[in-house]
């Protein structure tokens, strides 16, 4: 059996990407994640949205290798801190990844 403790532990102050029910996907460092009544909650500290992705067929994907076209990528801007609702996955990006999606260029009107 996995001990949630520790599974919850893996990812407080990791660079992960978060995909949320009904927010989207986000990348960013968890720092607080709480089961509530309305479900999975989840702090994220220098938290971009990624609006879409081009260069990696999932999420799962990103996460591992990050992505091949980062100019087909849209990422917003870098928000100091945000909580977000109904988190339903929480996958920390490797090295290779953090380096590539952190390379991906602001998406901004």
């Amino acid at each position: 059996m996995i001990n949630k403790i520790q599974t919850y532990m893996d990812v407080i102050n990791k660079k992960c990407v978060i995909r949320c029910a009904r927010a989207g996907v986000f990348f960013g460092i968890v720092t607080h994640k709480e089961n509530t009544v309305a479900g999975v909650e989840c702090t994220i500290k220098d938290c971009r949205r990624i609006w879409s992705w081009d260069g990696a067929a999932t999420l799962s994907q990103m996460a591992v290798d990050g992505v091949s076209k980062p100019e087909e990528c849209k990422f917003t801007v870098v928000v100091p801190e945000m909580t977000v609702m109904d988190v339903i996955e929480i996958i920390p990006a490797t090295d290779k990844a953090i380096k590539s999606l952190e390379a991906v260029p602001e998406w901004k009107v």
